[in-house]
């Protein structure tokens, strides 16, 4: 049976990627049905999208032709979901407010179907903090957004504000509507780097993001999973509904996970924890000299293995960051840590790893190796938590 999903579109030049969406979402097993902004026909034809999606595009909130002219509740009950991509910096702000004043704005107060967005706008627009309110506001609600990414923009500005390719958009809608692969799982999860003091100003710390395991744990919460969330510093939002503990240190990293630990059936090892710190940082800046500055660091604790080796232990996942490396050496890293599944990121590529929105990665299971091919973070993170589920449940039927 087709899947029905409603497609709202705004008043963005993005629309112009909806087209492929809707090809894609009708190549997944979806009805699709359209509803226009009054704005968005001026970047997209009515024609085109009726002839793609084989179905009326919805235009007007009273609409004489309309059985008892009331289109946004038979819209609004028929969806299963209701998609708006691209939506605009206007239409979110409306929408938090509660506005109704077109039939898209409309059907999203009268449904009760899961809403998503897919933001597409100028990046000073959306980091505007009007917006990040609004975007904010949202999240409080329960609505899922999905992106915006970081690109070059039809302005030719650079930064984050651009829509979601369509393939993504795709994925994370019907990715929403399959069986929670991880209900009952209390998951948790460490992102982002550490930051080791050298003196009150300066540190030791490496190039993670994050984005990583932001989008591990916005996938878990998605799957039915509970979560917990440890990060150090970034610049991403926690996703909301999971338990967040920010820190700087691999020290407080160790001490949160062994906090929490006993209280989780997952333990997912994302960050990138520094390997050495300082152990007594200068109190002062330490002054510049013309000599050289030498200084005695000591190896962090290795959480992963720390946490793989406790009995009884949750099930364990450890990121692996390496930029040159064979077969054999990863497998013995993954014997001497003692976890259940070694994920290998290859951080020497210009065009995946830290900082990017795309990544590829390798995994070592304990009788496999599989390779997820290049494509963005939240779809790496939607294949490897399917893998951990299926892993999980192959060791629970040999015990």
């Amino acid at each position: 049976m087709a899947i029905p999903v409603l497609l709202g579109i705004t008043a963005s030049i993005a629309a112009y990627k909806i087209p492929e969406l809707i090809r894609l979402l009708r190549e997944k097993n979806c009805e699709v049905k359209v509803v226009l902004s009054f704005g968005a026909k001026e970047f997209v034809t009515p024609l085109t999208l009726q002839t793609l999606s084989n179905n009326p595009v919805y235009e007007a909130l009273l609409d004489a032709s309309a059985e008892n002219t009331m289109s946004h509740i038979a819209l609004a009950r028929w969806a299963q979901r209701i998609l708006i991509a691209p939506a605009s910096a206007n239409f979110i702000a409306k929408l938090s407010c509660g506005i109704a004043d077109d039939l898209l704005t409309t059907l999203c107060l009268a449904t009760q179907a899961p809403l998503f967005l897919a933001p597409a706008m100028n990046q000073a627009m959306w980091a505007n903090p009007a917006t990040q309110h609004n975007f904010k506001t949202l999240l409080s609600r329960g609505i899922q957004f999905i992106g915006p990414t970081e690109g070059v923009q039809a302005c030719g500005e650079f930064g984050l504000g651009r829509m979601a390719e369509p393939e993504e958009i795709a994925n994370q809608l019907l990715f929403s509507i399959e069986k929670p692969l991880l209900a009952g799982q209390k998951i948790l999860i460490t992102a982002g780097p550490t930051q080791e003091a050298l003196d009150p100003i300066r540190f030791l710390t490496n190039r993670s993001s994050g984005k990583m395991g932001y989008a591990l744990a916005k996938t878990a919460l998605a799957l039915g999973a509970d979560v917990t969330l440890i990060s150090g510093p970034t610049a991403l939002s926690p996703p909301p509904h999971c338990k967040f503990i920010p820190l700087k240190t691999a020290k407080e990293m160790l001490s949160a996970v062994e906090n929490e630990i006993e209280h989780h059936t997952v333990f997912i090892s994302t960050a990138a924890v520094s390997d050495y710190y300082l152990p007594s940082p200068a109190l002062q800046k330490i002054k510049k000299e013309k000599t050289t500055l030498t200084l005695s660091l000591e190896p962090s604790p290795d959480i992963l293995s720390l946490m793989a080796h406790r009995m009884p232990r949750p099930y364990c996942v450890g990121f692996a960051a390496e930029t040159q490396y064979s077969l054999a050496d990863i497998q013995e890293k993954k014997i001497k840590k003692a976890c259940d599944i070694l994920v290998v990121n290859d951080v020497s590529r210009e065009d995946i790893g830290f900082e990017k929105e795309d990544n590829a990665l390798t995994v070592l299971t304990e009788n496999e190796i599989i390779h997820l091919e290049k494509t963005s973070k939240m779809n790496i993170a939607q294949q490897l938590l399917k893998i951990i589920s299926e892993k999980i449940k192959e060791k629970s039927n040999v015990l």
